[in-house]
């Protein structure tokens, strides 16, 4: 790890909306994220593998009436958001560091009313890895509402090929699917929604730079 990673790395631990858990201890946050830490008692929503936090606070800006969670391991990246989010003031956002293998130890059941899947690592040779696997929704459907909602946006054409099979073999309820984001946005789009589909984290834009077609889809399991 560079200096620079250890630099921020280190920081990121002291600032207030950062959370770095204990594993196999008990998390005082969980079941708690709106009374304590939010104080209020808006829906929660979470970006996994959220990187630089771009969509954390991206939504956190358009939305002060919806509290958000960047999940990642890289604690030297959330930095970014976090340091940001900080600086201007934002008290709906805040970042958990942590695997999201472990995500179940952090929320409670039903704590949860949206989750993101931003660029997520498509797996290529573990499909069982990938974030849309029933591995993993498994473990959302835990913490999410009922009638919660899963949106994933990505240039994988392998993940999101299997993200659609998955929600045709699984039953999940298909909300919306598109595999050309950007091409596919109707002229008379609600303008918010236009600026949040066009929020770009530090992965898109290098992918879109090389004439990667960007996807989203939207459902709900149950």
């Amino acid at each position: 790890m560079g200096k620079d990673k250890l630099r921020r790395f280190a920081a990121v631990k002291s600032f207030d909306n950062f959370f770095e858990p204990v594993i196999k201890e008990p998390f005082p946050m969980k079941g708690k994220w709106r009374s304590t830490y939010f104080k209020n008692n808006n829906p929660i929503v979470l970006e996994l593998g959220c990187g630089k936090g771009e969509y954390s606070v991206g939504l956190a800006k358009h939305y002060s009436d919806r509290n958000f969670i960047g999940v990642d391991i890289k604690g030297a990246r959330m930095f970014i958001g976090a340091e940001e989010a900080l600086n201007n003031n934002m008290q709906n956002v805040a970042f958990l560091r942590t695997r999201i293998d472990f995500i179940t130890d952090y929320f409670e059941e039903g704590e949860i009313d949206e989750i993101w899947l931003t660029f997520s690592d498509p797996q290529p040779k573990k499909p069982r890895k990938r974030l849309s696997s029933p591995l993993f929704i498994d473990r959302y459907r835990k913490i999410l509402k009922s009638g919660g909602i899963v949106h994933m946006k990505t240039d994988s054409d392998l993940l999101f090929e299997y993200t659609e099979e998955q929600i045709q073999s699984e039953k999940y309820e298909c909300l919306e699917l598109t595999w050309d984001l950007y091409g596919e946005l109707p002229e008379n789009i609600d303008p918010t929604t236009r600026e949040i589909f066009h929020i770009k984290t530090h992965y898109e834009k290098l992918f879109t730079a090389k004439g990667a077609t960007i996807k989203y889809c939207k459902f709900k399991i149950h």
